[in-house]
């Protein structure tokens, strides 16, 4: 079970808000969010209700200025937890929209997509097993969007602008 501390002050002060599982609006909990703390688990936080809008991953941890690190606004309004997964990781990632074109299978992370499978562009994949982040440029840099089991038929529905993916990681609990 994860737990994770949203603080209004950096260095973990001022009105604080504890949450264990997913919350889709954290508005009415607390204004802000300038630090936050993670005890237990991974956890994907959204700076709009309902899961939307920017995302970043957080793990177990302390994060005293979370907008300095980030580089995000201070405005969190959802965080979904990222339940473990002991087994087997694997996806599919295709060129075209609605699992078609090319498909190319992942079951290990991958720091360089393009250089692996010659295409800068995929548009849909099917996750099988595990949870994963996709990252918009090589090396696990940039944007990230979360990729947790089921098919995502096309780029926009893991909410990301665009369909270049640079590097892929599974997300494992440590």
């Amino acid at each position: 079970m994860g737990k994770i501390i949203f603080y209004e002050d950096r260095n973990f002060g001022g009105h604080h808000y504890e949450c264990m599982n997913d919350c889709a609006d954290l508005h009415s909990m607390f204004d802000h969010c300038r630090s936050i703390r993670v005890e237990s688990g991974m956890f994907m936080i959204y700076d709009q209700p309902e899961f939307t809008g920017n995302q970043f991953f957080m793990r177990t941890g302390e994060y005293s200025d979370y907008m300095g690190m980030t580089g995000m606004n201070d405005c969190v309004r959802s965080c979904r937890m990222i339940p473990s997964h002991r087994g087997n990781f694997m996806m599919q990632l295709y060129e075209h929209f609605d699992m078609e074109g090319d498909m190319m299978e992942l079951t290990e992370d991958c720091s360089n997509l393009t250089g692996r499978f010659h295409i800068t562009n995929f548009n849909s994949c099917n996750v099988l097993d595990g949870h994963w982040l996709a990252y918009e440029q090589p090396n696990y840099r940039g944007r990230h969007y979360y990729l947790r089991p089921g098919q995502y038929r096309s780029f926009t529905e893991w909410n990301g602008m665009n369909s270049r993916i640079g590097s892929i990681r599974r997300l494992i609990d440590q």
